[in-house]
């Protein structure tokens, strides 16, 4: 696979952002499961830059998060790592490889990333043995508690991309 230096360029001030925004919301003292600040680059990224870098950034994401400011907490760092995992590789795969229209390869993408982060609490859980949120209650967050977070990324995360990819079809005189 050969990485153009532009989509290099913008996976990294992609995953800054990714650093950069639960940061900045953690610091404000808003609740991050309530926005899901490290949601937005990755998905962004898996848009732009495709499947490959979107993958890297959702892992790289919760990783540097947590290795910088303990957060996201361990196991939950291990859940949301495959939940942006999937979020990256699984938008680019839909919308840049198979040509999905923007909204459902979003919406299918945010579906699949919560249904990876479930299974691995329950492999965590059952598998290992470690000590993790109950089912209902992890699930009710990731769908209820994160309404706000999921209603924002719907709304920001196309008018993103259009905009992004306007200015892309704009460069090219």
């Amino acid at each position: 696979m050969r990485v153009k230096t532009k989509d290099l360029v913008t996976a990294s001030v992609l995953l800054a952002i990714g650093i950069l925004l639960p940061l900045v919301i953690h610091i404000s003292g808003i609740n991050g499961t309530i926005f899901l600040p490290m949601h937005i680059p990755v998905l962004i990224a898996g848009l732009v830059v495709g499947s490959p870098l979107g993958f890297v950034i959702g892992i790289l994401s919760p990783v540097i998060n947590n290795f910088l400011t303990g957060m996201p907490p361990i196991p939950i760092l291990w859940i949301m790592t495959v939940e942006l995992a999937i979020y990256g590789l699984l938008s680019g795969y839909l919308y840049r490889r198979i040509k999905m229209s923007l909204l459902p390869s979003l919406i299918l993408s945010m579906i699949a990333g919560r249904i990876g982060a479930a299974l691995t609490l329950l492999i965590l859980g059952m598998g290992f043995g470690l000590t993790v949120p109950p089912m209902n209650i992890y699930i009710q967050g990731i769908i209820l508690t994160a309404l706000p977070g999921i209603i924002i990324q719907i709304i920001l995360i196309p008018t993103i991309i259009r905009a992004y990819e306007k200015s892309q079809d704009s460069s090219h005189w």
